[in-house]
C-alpha cells in the first residue's frame, strides 16, 4: 500500500519534528526524508508553493547523510528545522 501525498507530508514533518527536538538523526532518516521529498516534488497533487520548501529540504537531508558529522549538521540548521515544520503547518 503507498501513501497519499498527506501522509507522505506528515512524515516528512514527523521527521522534521524529531531533527528539531532531538537535535540527532540518522544517515538512514536523511535517505528516507530524500526519497519523501523526491516523491512529493513528482506528485501533482502537491502544490507548487511547496515546490522551493521541498528543495530547501532536500538539500538539508542530502548534505546530512554526507556529513562527517550529522549531529553537528543538525544543530546548524535549527532554526531552517523549526522555518520548514512551520511552513509545512501553514501548507496542510
Amino acid at each position: 500500500m503507498s501513501l497519499s501525498h498527506q501522509d507522505q507530508v506528515q512524515l516528512l514533518q514527523d521527521i522534521l519534528v524529531n531533527h528539531l527536538e532531538d537535535c540527532c538523526g540518522s544517515v538512514s532518516e536523511c535517505e528516507q526524508l530524500g526519497r519523501l521529498v523526491k516523491s512529493l516534488i513528482a506528485n501533482n497533487s502537491v502544490s507548487q508553493e511547496m515546490q522551493p520548501l521541498l528543495e530547501e529540504i532536500y538539500t538539508y537531508c542530502q548534505s546530512g547523510k554526507n556529513s562527517p558529522d550529522l549531529e553537528n549538521h543538525i544543530n546548524a540548521h535549527q532554526e531552517e528545522l523549526s522555518q520548514w515544520v512551520d511552513q509545512i503547518n501553514s501548507y496542510s
